[in-house]
Parts: C-alpha cells; structure tokens; sequence
C-alpha cells in the first residue's frame, strides 16, 4: 500500500495528526488521543502506518511481559507532493475530499466529546471567506499562507503548548466569467 493510500483513512490520517510534532506515542498513548476509537482499530491501525513506512519504531519496552512499542511519524513519507496531487483524477479527490471531511468531524466529534470542552475559551473558528483572486493574487497568498504555517508547524511539543489543527480548504466557487 503506498503512502496515498494509507492517508486516506479517517483513523489513519487521525493517528498521522496525533503524532505530528516529532512526538513518540505508544500505542496505548495514541489510544488515550483517540478515546472515540476502538483499541483494537487503533492497533491495526498503527500495524499498517507502520508496515507501509508511514512510523518508523524510536524505542521499546517491556510493559507486563509485552513490548511496548513508542513510534514517531516519518513526515517525509506522510506528505503528498504536488506531482501525485496532479495525478490524481477529479474522483479520486471527491474521495479524498470525503476523507478529509470525515477525518476533521471526527476531530471536531472528539474535541466536543472532552470534558471542560469550550470553543469560545479555546478560540474554535470555523469560518468561510469567499475572495475574489487573480492567479498571480492566489498564488500570492498561498505562499504567505505557507510561510505562516510551516513558521508554526516545526514548533516542539512543550507543556505550555497544546496540539491544534488547522485545516485550510481552498477552491474556486465560481470561474473568472462569474456564474455559468
């Protein structure tokens, strides 16, 4: 199974995000981060990131006789480059698009589902802007929207710090001659 393959599952792209931040997790770890998933998908789960390359083993211990396991995300291998995003057929990326959507409710599910869970206090936002944009002004603000993100994403976990996702979604409402 290559790497577009195995991303395209909501527990698989769940446990991805989960382990972003060059965090190392045990699978009981991810289970905790994931208490809305059974342990067992969790396991199985874990298995195929870790047979398809995805997660790459840091350390093991030995836990009541078993060994325990903490993995670490190879982000290399969990990123989609441009050239494979180009190959795909406009079905393919309903599919994707599905996945994606389903991945983000679960989330947002799991968020809701915590206790003390409070989207005023902890700034939730999910909005849309519809913008007018000629390329060159699209291509413009993909590259500072990029800057912003890749400035933030390499931060380390810390104490203070607590993991968020953001997820940007970008298409055109409408072609450049307006409505068709």
């Amino acid at each position: 199974m290559d790497s577009v393959d195995l991303l395209l599952h909501p527990v698989r792209l769940r446990l991805v995000h989960a382990l972003s931040g060059e965090r190392a997790l045990t699978t009981s770890q991810l289970c905790a981060l994931l208490p809305d998933v059974s342990k067992a998908t969790v396991y199985r789960h874990v298995g195929l990131l870790a047979d398809g390359g995805l997660l790459e083993v840091e350390g093991e211990q030995r836990v009541r006789g078993a060994v325990e396991r903490r993995y670490r995300l190879r982000r290399e291998r969990a990123a989609i480059d441009a050239k494979t995003a180009a190959a795909v057929p406009p079905e393919e990326h309903r599919k994707v698009f599905a996945v994606a959507m389903a991945t983000l409710l679960a989330e947002f599910n799991a968020y809701l589902d915590r206790p003390g869970a409070d989207p005023a206090a902890d700034l939730v936002g999910y909005r849309q802007h519809a913008m007018w944009l000629s390329p060159d002004e699209l291509a413009s603000l993909i590259g500072e929207l990029r800057e912003v993100l890749v400035r933030h994403i390499t931060n380390d976990p810390t104490p203070d710090r607590s993991r968020y996702l953001i997820s940007p979604i970008l298409f055109p409402a409408e072609g450049a001659d307006g409505p068709e």
